[in-house]
């Protein structure tokens, strides 16, 4: 049945469907009944696959500018409406501006390597400090070569270049996920990131929290008034949001990452709540997705420091803020984008 988290509405179970109710939405399922929640406490909705949505709840979500977002059982996304925005044009002139300019845009890209390899070595370093023994010495030397690549990045000359030391630094992450996770966890640390489709526990749960984010980062840029294809590490990709996946590179492993393998170690998250397909393919089961959905609840509840406001913020927030940050950079009110950093 739906479940509000942060003043999103997530539907998950097929066969379900949405009708408008008067200032309310009405949740259906033939075997679970209905379910009517004020639409005061939605701003967006998220649908999994095989919810159906009706044209009425389509067009008062529409009309009040509140966001619907279709995702697939592992969390990818498939298609998001909105209603008629009332944009920003400058700001939008200053975005193609800045992608039209090598050096500003090659720029706007370091920083989103540089947070993206920084906040890596936070969650290796945080692993470390609860660590012992060779699993501690593994996770800090890791950490130190990405600390060593991300020296790299200031000095990258073209954005092939950013994006090889962005994929070295990956490369060496994923080697260290057998750190990350704890031998008394229920699933394997897989060696290669597999998200089409994932075909373990952790590549489907990694998948889905990522679906989650890209949900919020995705609104975030849309709010502030930027266009979330027009990106800069990611660059023009006919179908995709470059500019979320830019944003969203910051952010990825503290917020989701960070959950996942502390769910699998703490067996929130067991290989019961996956499904594996005949095709090879893994994702949530429904259960699975909702015991996901309350970890990604406490998760996006949580504060976090930032360096440069210099004050602690709900996860939930941080797309917001990196979205406004770089909205100014962008016009032209600060020098330089600078990246989440919590340290």
């Amino acid at each position: 049945m739906p479940e509000i988290i942060k003043n999103t509405l997530y539907v998950m179970t097929p066969g379900s469907s949405l009708h408008l109710d008067h200032d309310a939405v009405r949740v259906f399922h033939p075997e679970g009944g209905a379910k009517r929640l004020p639409l005061i406490r939605i701003d967006h909705v998220v649908a999994f696959g095989g919810v159906s949505i009706s044209d009425d709840f389509m067009h008062r979500c529409a009309a009040d500018q509140r966001s619907v977002t279709w995702l697939s059982g592992n969390g990818r996304f498939r298609a998001r409406v909105i209603g008629p925005q009332a944009g920003n044009p400058l700001l939008r002139v200053a975005q193609h501006d800045v992608l039209r300019d090598a050096d500003r845009r090659l720029g706007v890209a370091r920083a989103f390597v540089a947070g993206k390899l920084q906040n890596t070595r936070q969650i290796l370093l945080r692993a470390a400090a609860d660590a012992q023994g060779a699993r501690q010495e593994k996770l800090r030397t890791t950490s130190s070569a990405i600390a060593a690549d991300l020296t790299s990045v200031p000095a990258a000359e073209n954005l092939n270049v950013l994006l090889g030391i962005e994929g070295q630094a990956a490369k060496r992450y994923v080697g260290a996920w057998r750190h990350l996770i704890v031998a008394h966890s229920q699933v394997p640390a897989p060696t290669h990131r597999v998200s089409r489709p994932p075909t373990d526990p952790v590549n489907a749960a990694l998948s889905f929290g990522y679906g989650m984010l890209r949900v919020a980062v995705h609104g975030a840029l849309e709010h502030v008034g930027l266009d979330p294809y027009i990106g800069y590490l990611h660059g023009i990709r006919p179908g995709k949001p470059a500019l979320a996946l830019d944003l969203m590179e910051e952010m990825r492993h503290l917020l989701v990452d960070r959950m996942v393998f502390s769910a699998f170690n703490r067996r929130q998250l067991t290989p019961q709540h996956f499904k594996q397909h005949p095709g090879g393919g893994c994702e949530l089961t429904e259960d699975g997705r909702r015991a996901y959905l309350t970890l990604w609840s406490e998760a996006r509840a949580r504060e976090w420091s930032h360096r440069q406001l210099g004050r602690p913020l709900p996860a939930a927030v941080l797309p917001i803020i990196q979205a406004r940050l770089l909205a100014r950079h962008l016009r032209g009110d600060t020098a330089r984008y600078s990246p989440w950093d919590p340290a």
